[in-house]
């Protein structure tokens, strides 16, 4: 498993952590930045990690800013991702086995470090339901064709 990873000033602790954690369980990680605390603009690493993704260049995407509101308003508007503000299990359980989401986005002045780690484990092993989901997913892709 491949995995591109990026954050903003407000993530950069978290993410630092979280990729530790994602080495433990021997996933490839490549980061894309930010590298430090100094103030940075979150789209700057946002669209990176999203664009890799896309291009299936990575398999997943984890990105990580103050809130996570901005990386994932932001990834999404990347054609062909799924971003999801996940701050808690529940979600990024059902992000994956319902929406199939591809790029999990968290808020690094809202998750712990150990609580990131099971939502990153959670949603990492969560695996897509299809059925009536799938569906609901082709629609999505099928709007994200047809309006551009």
């Amino acid at each position: 498993m491949k995995i591109a990873i990026g954050a903003d000033h407000a993530g950069f602790k978290l993410k630092e952590s979280v990729k530790g954690f994602l080495k433990i369980l021997n996933v490839f990680v490549t980061d894309f930045g930010t590298n430090s605390e100094e103030s940075v603009d979150y789209p700057d690493y946002a669209i990176p990690v999203a664009e890799a993704v896309a291009k299936k260049e990575f398999d997943f995407g984890i990105l990580i800013c103050g809130t996570g509101i901005g990386m994932s308003i932001t990834a999404n508007k990347v054609k062909g991702i799924r971003a999801a503000l996940c701050n808690e299990l529940f979600t990024a359980h059902c992000s994956k086995e319902h929406n199939n989401a591809n790029v999990l986005c968290m808020g690094g002045r809202i998750v712990g470090e150990e609580l990131a780690n099971e939502i990153v484990k959670t949603w990492l092993y969560s695996e897509f339901q299809g059925g009536r989901h799938q569906r609901r997913v082709k629609k999505i892709k099928e709007y994200e064709t047809n309006s551009n």
